[in-house]
């Protein structure tokens, strides 16, 4: 049995190499994405991002266990910073988790970002994608929460709930960082502390102020004693029903697939360049002609993806519109 299958079948261990194998970029990870795909695309995804210290982790795992309550299987990917000696995850959300790791319905992962921005792990889309195949009801990712960077999230998420607290002006910070404009469900989580209606009123303001967009569900949670996890929960579910009610979950995920695809094709590029030691040498010579005043770096951009998208054998590829200076 492939291993794909394995995953299909519900084996753990299989689901654990399946997203080592696409997180490391093995070579085989293409074709076991390639046989898992036809199955992806039944699993709701959830993205939570914020501020540190918010409580995203202990939000996170009471969802799990409200849905699992309700029948539902879940699947984690929690990205942590990397360790800048080994590239691991710092953090071990697994370990912070402990409620419900040892849940037979619950798989949950740690990814470290290795570098990549926006939060999120470069293989984060993909592991997704394993979790979906493998039967997942519900993806739940939970980024590392370090500030503007974080709105790439939209780009994994058909829901993106936004965790706050009434501390340490977390509302300001989300309003500057641009965290508000992404948010589809905000949560005040630690509620049970001083300020939380006034973080409350404070957003409602600024979204009265705003014309750009309708206002996001706001729902006050204490997850650390389970207060709010129910209309959390409710509130989530209420805006992918909505979604898909209206059609626009389809439009989102192809905008999303747009997005990725666009991002698969920079990275081949991307790879291409770093291992062609002729297109290197070319590349250096372009450089030594832009220093000297010969051609601008918007014409060497041109003549290099000229020459990465050629192929071997194809001659030079159809000029395309002129980059920006």
């Amino acid at each position: 049995m492939s291993l794909a299958a394995q995953v299909q079948s519900g084996d753990r261990r299989a689901l654990s190499r399946a997203i080592t194998c696409v997180e490391n970029g093995d070579p085989e990870a293409r074709g076991l994405l390639e046989e898992l795909y036809p199955r992806v695309g039944k699993a709701r995804r959830i993205g939570f991002t914020g501020p540190p210290g918010v409580g995203k982790s202990t939000l996170v795992s009471e969802l799990a266990r409200h849905w699992r309550a309700a029948g539902k299987t879940v699947g984690i990917v929690a990205v942590d910073p990397s360790s800048p000696f080994t590239g691991g995850a710092l953090l071990g959300d697994r370990i912070r988790m402990n409620a419900i790791g040892t849940d037979p319905g619950v798989f949950i992962r740690s990814m470290a970002t290795r570098g990549a921005l926006g939060g999120l792990a470069r293989a984060t889309y993909d592991v997704c994608d394993v979790l979906d195949a493998a039967g997942k009801d519900v993806v739940l990712v939970e980024t590392v929460g370090v500030g503007q960077s974080e709105i790439e999230i939209v780009r994994v998420a058909d829901t993106t709930v936004v965790i706050l607290s009434p501390e340490s002006g977390d509302g300001v910070q989300a309003m500057k960082s641009g965290l508000m404009e992404i948010a589809d469900v905000i949560v005040i989580n630690k509620a049970d502390r001083p300020g939380a209606d006034a973080l409350e009123t404070q957003i409602r303001s600024s979204f009265e102020l705003s014309t750009s967009r309708r206002p996001p569900e706001l729902v006050q949670t204490a997850a650390a004693t389970g207060k709010g996890i129910a209309e959390a929960a409710s509130a989530i579910e209420a805006h992918t029903e909505k979604l898909e009610k209206d059609g626009a979950l389809r439009d989102h995920r192809a905008a999303r697939l747009r997005f990725r695809i666009g991002r698969l094709v920079e990275e081949a590029l991307s790879r291409r360049l770093s291992h062609d030691a002729a297109a290197a040498a070319w590349l250096d010579e372009r450089v030594d002609r832009v220093l000297a005043g010969r051609m601008t770096p918007g014409d060497a951009a041109e003549e290099m993806l000229d020459r990465l998208t050629a192929g071997p054998g194809r001659g030079t590829a159809p000029r395309p519109a002129r980059l920006a200076r």
